[in-house]
């Protein structure tokens, strides 16, 4: 709480606010004298106590908690719009090893992958590009923050000097902040209901490199939101058409009459970064 120069005490917005604040209280409650009373867990602080805060209880807050701090950062950040880039975590850049695959094919295949890989990086610096434009506050890209296509992501903008946002999730494997993350935009995840929520709220567009179910998830959702009109019908694009084709029959699903003939116009396929950019300009900018 900073005091200001009359002696009152205003919060950092300047609003007027007479109470005692709670970091003061944490930190005062942390030296308070060592009894049974005091060490016992029902004495702690409601909000300093974790084991209280990750009771099943608790669920609807955390939520809230995990929702609300992201977005306050982002705000206080002045990121006004993203760039989203989805893809497999388990691609690796051109000249690195397929460390995920399991036997020769696997190999083979996540390798020869590895230009996504570059087409991400690539893409990723046409986006910091065109962001620097808007003082890095519009087009920002954000990614899963994990390996494979999300370091690609990452590592473009960084490259540029640009911030870009890394959203991780705790995982078993896998799901590590990746280096080129901006630090103070490294967010970490406990719902994969909110950090979607996230991916969302802010984009301006979706990109989509091949990659495993984590990325079917993501672009499934995506696509759903904006057929359904719960979304803007944002650039949905889809890197790798050969990819997407052989393992999501789209045409199969219309002729099947369970998505409408035109929900297929959603899809933008491309194969380069330049051709991904150009529809995004073509959306926003023609």
């Amino acid at each position: 709480m900073a005091k200001a120069r009359n002696g009152r005490n205003r919060r950092s917005d300047g609003v007027w606010d007479p109470l005692k604040n709670s970091s003061s209280d944490r930190k005062e409650a942390a030296v308070v004298p060592k009894t049974p009373q005091s060490e016992s867990p029902s004495y702690r602080l409601a909000y300093a106590d974790d084991d209280f805060m990750c009771r099943e209880e608790l669920r609807p807050v955390r939520l809230q908690l995990e929702l609300l701090k992201t977005e306050m950062i982002l705000t206080e950040k002045g990121i006004k719009s993203t760039i989203v880039m989805f893809g497999g975590a388990r691609i690796p850049a051109p000249g690195a090893a397929a460390w995920a695959a399991r036997n020769e094919t696997q190999r083979r295949n996540l390798e020869a992958a590895s230009v996504y890989y570059e087409e991400a990086r690539k893409f990723a610096r046409l986006c910091a590009e065109h962001a620097a434009r808007y003082a890095h506050q519009e087009y920002v890209v954000m990614t899963g923050g994990g390996p494979g296509v999300m370091e690609a992501g990452n590592r473009g903008a960084a490259e540029l000097d640009a911030p870009s946002i890394g959203l991780n999730i705790v995982l078993p494997h896998e799901q590590a902040p990746n280096p080129y993350v901006t630090p103070d935009l490294s967010f970490n995840f406990h719902y994969f209901a909110i950090r979607k929520m996230h991916f969302l709220m802010r984009a301006k567009a979706i990109t989509i490199f091949p990659g495993g179910f984590g990325t079917l998830d993501e672009f499934f959702e995506a696509v759903t939101l904006i057929q359904t009109k719960r979304m803007a019908p944002i650039p949905l694009i889809l890197f790798g058409e050969a990819f997407w084709r052989k393992i999501v029959n789209f045409d199969a699903l219309a002729e099947f009459g369970t998505i409408a003939p035109d929900d297929l116009k959603l899809l933008n396929f491309v194969e380069t970064a330049e051709q991904a950019w150009k529809i995004i300009a073509d959306h926003y900018e023609h």
